[in-house]
């Protein structure tokens, strides 16, 4: 490692601190990788692409010290709950729609079988020519 990786570290750990304290600086103090980037002043890409193992050890001594949840597994959980509860809503309107479809069936055969009960057939008429069925 460089001698400008070993700085951005020791930033880092020292913006980790200053969060995990309440004490920010240079951010607006939530506990998040964007804050401690900043806190850091170490831009957010280069500290995601350079520094995992630091991102993951913040994480987790957000949940160890502070005895909270990330933000982004927060906002991770209520997606999660939107989209199941988005998935039993769909569930139960394709049920609906399934028995409205076998609904309808049944009463378009009940009035098709009424219809052709009671019926008088076509009356023939003479200047009508059938056409040829075709064979294809």
């Amino acid at each position: 490692m460089n001698q400008q990786h070993q700085d951005e570290r020791v930033r880092i750990r020292e913006a980790m601190d200053r969060l995990l304290t309440g004490q920010a600086t240079a951010s607006n103090g939530s506990l998040t990788v964007v804050a401690l980037a900043a806190e850091a002043d170490v831009h957010r890409m280069a500290f995601l692409k350079r520094h995992v193992d630091l991102k993951n050890e913040f994480y987790e001594r957000v949940r160890t010290e502070t005895h909270q949840v990330p933000e982004t597994e927060k906002r991770l959980r209520e997606t999660v709950t939107k989209l199941k509860k988005t998935i039993a809503n769909q569930k139960a309107e394709i049920e609906e729609l399934r028995q409205l479809v076998t609904r309808l069936t049944l009463a378009s055969a009940v009035l098709t079988h009424e219809s052709d009960s009671h019926t008088e057939p076509a009356p023939v008429v003479d200047n009508v020519v059938p056409f040829p069925r075709s064979t294809t």
